[in-house]
């Protein structure tokens, strides 16, 4: 239900003479293959090399998955204190702090994203299970006055086996925000990455059991989304999905889950703004926003792709957003000042293209980009030029549908009234940025967006301190911070008879 497994690149590949090495699940603390024997190819973007050959897990290996994760939530792990599961996250990210070098890198050549990026991301993995370490023992219920007399109060109890889809952007940072609340809150987890990323969740899982998590806490399961996925979404053993990634495919995963009324929770698409009014510092803007819709190559659902800028500055913010997007350094993503890596395949790649050409065709102008990076030292990967569009209205495609990719369309407007209109005219409301030096338009403008997270004269969106999510078809429920426990939990009501 997530990503196919990768196909054979159709462009840029490499054979390596080293040797490709077959990894394995890790279900119930055991390395294993597929029940079925069979396996894929993990291809880097970089240069079209096979990496890794991993298991293509299906419905079979679910169900060994959730066995596994049923006994140990049975079993020890039930035992523990809320203490103790906090002691051993707080270890869990030592470890992970410990191997950095190893999971960034591993991360950078799977997926395309530049070691710096990778190196900061493998840190907020980290950083989140710290969070959750210390979050463990502050999961507490209430006591409730009641008009009997008798005493009431409430538990916050753990669901039992859940289960995690992640999808390939920010492979092992969004399996944090999921992995940190669901062990925290005591329950046990399988955990499936997407199939273009599945390196550092392998890894991961093996750092967990060196922790002292119980086999059959966290487990792996590898394949594509069609099979694993699907099982995960609709398998009765399971009463918690958590899931991110396409807007399509979390409605799939909806229906899955009603067949056993699972608790979901959806971290979807988004098409996010960036409001720019006259009155804001415009040379700030331009210095930093570039980076909030071309990091990671574009592939963000909090990228903000939109600019949405006054009339009045619009001439003024495209010369200058343009000439920044210029600068930003497009390269190798194992050399330390690479800015923008590839895309995460020839195919997003081609998809990303397609848009761009499509943008033209309804009216768009190229301001910087559109195309592929001609020097020679590129040829062989996924790359792709940041690009900015112009001359956009809010009706065309490329305004309206989530290109991921680094594609940011320009659209003027006239009235703080209007720019909050076209800020809410997309299906998404995941995040976006307010650009202005007045406090109270700023508040007002935010309260009027439709989104889950907003920034002021920033782009900042995520902290693992506060609840993240989206509005509409942006997704349901909440990660990171308390929030997140929400989703992980039950809620028990119980009335002790004093009469």
């Amino acid at each position: 239900m997530t990503a196919q497994p990768p196909a054979q690149p159709t462009a840029g590949s490499a054979n390596t003479a080293a040797p490709v090495p077959t990894l394995e699940m890790v279900i119930g603390g055991e390395h294993v293959p597929a029940a079925d024997g069979r396996v894929f190819d993990v291809v880097s973007p970089v240069n079209g090399a096979v990496i890794a050959r991993v298991p293509r897990g299906g419905a079979e290996d679910v169900d060994r998955a959730v066995v596994a994760a049923q006994r140990a939530f049975d079993g020890e792990w039930h035992s523990w204190s809320q203490t103790r599961r906090g002691q051993t996250l707080a270890r869990f990210a030592g470890l992970i702090r410990d191997h950095l070098e190893e999971l960034a890198a591993t991360e950078s050549r799977n997926m395309g994203k530049p070691i710096s990026s990778a190196r900061w991301e493998i840190g907020a993995v980290a950083s989140v299970m710290e969070y959750y370490a210390g979050a463990a023992n502050k999961l507490m219920g209430e006591t409730i006055p009641v008009s009997k007399p008798g005493f009431d109060f409430t538990l916050r109890e753990p669901i039992g086996v859940v289960g995690l889809i992640v999808p390939w952007n920010f492979p092992l940072m969004l399996a944090s925000w999921k992995m940190g609340p669901a062990l925290a809150a005591g329950n046990t987890a399988i955990l499936k990455p997407a199939s273009y990323t599945p390196l550092t969740a392998i890894r991961v899982a093996e750092l967990a059991l060196e922790a002292g998590f119980p086999p059959g806490v966290l487990n792996v399961v590898t394949g594509p989304g069609a099979t694993a996925g699907a099982a995960i979404a609709a398998h009765p053993g399971i009463g918690k999905v958590a899931f991110t990634g396409e807007t399509a495919t979390g409605q799939e995963i909806m229906r899955a889950a009603a067949g056993n009324i699972k608790k979901v929770s959806l971290e979807l698409g988004g098409k996010s703004p960036n409001v720019v009014f006259a009155d804001a510092d415009i040379e700030r803007f331009a210095a930093e926003s570039p980076y909030s819709v071309f990091d990671n190559c574009g592939q963000d659902c909090c990228a903000r792709s939109r600019i949405i800028v006054e009339r009045s500055v619009h001439d003024k913010v495209v010369e200058l957003f343009a000439t920044a997007t210029l600068k930003v350094k497009v390269g190798d993503p194992a050399d330390p000042a690479t800015e923008v890596g590839t895309m995460v395949s020839f195919r997003q790649r081609e998809t990303v293209l397609d848009y761009v050409r499509i943008g033209c065709e309804e009216g768009a102008h190229i301001v910087v980009g559109g195309g592929i990076p001609t020097e020679p030292a590129l040829a062989q990967g996924a790359y792709i030029q940041p690009t900015v569009l112009d001359r956009v209205t809010s009706r065309m495609r490329i305004a309206q549908e989530e290109v991921f990719g680094p594609v940011v369309v320009v659209i003027p407007f006239d009235t703080e009234e209007e720019a909050v209109r076209l800020a809410n005219d997309t299906p998404y409301g995941l995040s976006g940025s307010i650009w202005t030096r007045d406090i109270a338009k700023a508040i007002r403008t935010a309260k009027g967006i439709q989104s889950g997270v907003i920034s002021v004269n920033c782009n900042s969106s995520v902290h693992a301190e506060a609840p993240f999510g989206g509005y509409k078809m942006s997704g349901m429920g909440r990660e990171n911070s308390m929030h997140a426990f929400e989703s992980y939990t039950q809620v028990k009501n119980v009335y002790v008879d004093l009469s």
